[in-house]
């Protein structure tokens, strides 16, 4: 009894407002010295690539980029999902801010790709299997924040992007198995689980950094962006017109 008591104290939007507002300048130091230290490892340390030549670095920020488009998609239909099941006003609100967040991960993947894709394969663009569904990722991002800002009723429209999130998952595995399932121009995976890397461990070490500084990053904005969807939501409760009055007297 006792722990359920806990979590749901823990899941309220004011503790999570205040927890959260102590974490977002940690995370944003976290980002900007690890992700420096992963441009400097990547760009300077590492070395040459004997068939592609300088052109490969932007793996660094590539690769990185590409699991967060996805990783993050999952990470929103899980509180989509848990919002929907629970009727939890966190869960939903943590979604919203996660979509933003993810689009631009997953645009960033794209365009670096792009950058990569030109000097290796010789072109901007292919419809490529992976770059394919790494693409309608983009536009499930796009369509959840256009569905439920277009819906008026709060309730109504996070239980649409909910569903509208659940059945995009589907896509996920579509772009990480892609290069199996089909023959495409994008190599295979350098990094298993079940196998050891086929990089430099400086490579490795520069783009596990990178990846590292992401996370941070989308913590410190999903975290700001969620705090403001909070405000908006819980305007009319006590402890935000508190925090409002304390807020006005700090500016007096």
């Amino acid at each position: 009894m006792s722990t359920s008591i806990k979590l749901f104290t823990f899941a309220a939007p004011s503790t999570f407002y205040k927890l959260s507002g102590y974490l977002i300048p940690w995370l944003y130091c976290l980002s900007i010295a690890v992700g420096l230290t992963a441009l400097y490892v990547g760009f300077f340390i590492a070395p040459t690539d004997a068939t592609q030549g300088e052109a490969y670095r932007i793996i660094f920020v590539h690769v990185p980029a590409a699991w967060m488009s996805m990783v993050l998609y999952l990470v929103m239909a899980m509180w989509a999902a848990i919002g929907w099941a629970f009727n939890a006003r966190l869960a939903y609100m943590v979604a919203r801010a996660i979509a933003p967040t993810g689009a631009i991960f997953t645009f960033l993947a794209l365009w670096t790709g792009a950058f990569w894709g030109k000097p290796t394969w010789g072109t901007w663009w292919v419809w490529d299997a992976r770059l394919t569904s790494e693409l309608i990722l983009l536009f499930l991002y796009l369509g959840y924040m256009a569905l439920v800002e277009s819906i008026d009723d709060v309730r109504r429209g996070d239980k649409a992007g909910a569903l509208l999130a659940l059945i995009g998952v589907v896509n996920v595995p579509i772009i990480y198995f892609s290069v199996r399932w089909w023959s495409t121009l994008h190599q295979g995976a350098t990094i298993s689980m079940t196998a050891a890397p086929k990089m430099a461990s400086t490579m490795l070490t520069a783009m596990l950094l990178m990846t590292i500084a992401f996370w941070a990053y989308a913590f410190a904005v999903v975290f700001m962006r969620t705090r403001a969807i909070i405000l908006e939501r819980e305007k009319n409760m006590g402890w935000v017109q508190f925090l409002s009055q304390q807020n006005k007297r700090k500016k007096q």
